[in-house]
């Protein structure tokens, strides 16, 4: 494959991470699962707050381009996922959205669920690039 095609598949595939990473966001937050473990997490599922998520997951998506874990997908995607949920605890929460290092303002397990929903970001994106090398 080209370069331009690598490059638009490994975006698309961050852009479908992240459109699997916002719906579970939501349908934890919606179905009352991080506010019954103490976490302020259940956002509503419009379009503004949609499309920059998925946005950036495809540029999150170019990280997959990196030449590691061929053989391993799923490790390399969990892998992979840390780099949004180290922005996300250490960037985004604390000076961004003003809830303290981590997140820990919107409660003491944000840190985990974070962890966990980018892991969801990360499987769903290299589920994507599976299913295109098998076409």
């Amino acid at each position: 494959m080209g370069w331009i095609t690598n490059i638009s598949m490994v975006f698309s595939a961050g852009s479908f991470g992240g459109l699997v990473n916002s719906l579970v966001v939501w349908a934890f937050g919606k179905t009352g699962i991080t506010g019954a473990l103490g976490v302020s997490m259940a956002p509503e599922f419009t379009a503004p707050w949609l499309y920059p998520r998925v946005i950036w997951g495809g540029l999150w998506g170019l990280l997959f381009l990196l030449p590691f874990f061929r053989g391993r997908p799923f490790a390399k995607g969990l892998l992979l996922s840390l780099g949004p949920t180290i922005v996300q605890l250490f960037v985004v929460f604390p000076i961004k959205a003003q809830k303290g290092i981590m997140g820990l303002e919107l409660g003491t397990l944000t840190p985990l669920f974070v962890l966990l929903f980018n892991a969801f970001w990360g499987l769903g994106a290299i589920y994507w690039l599976v299913l295109s090398e098998k076409r």
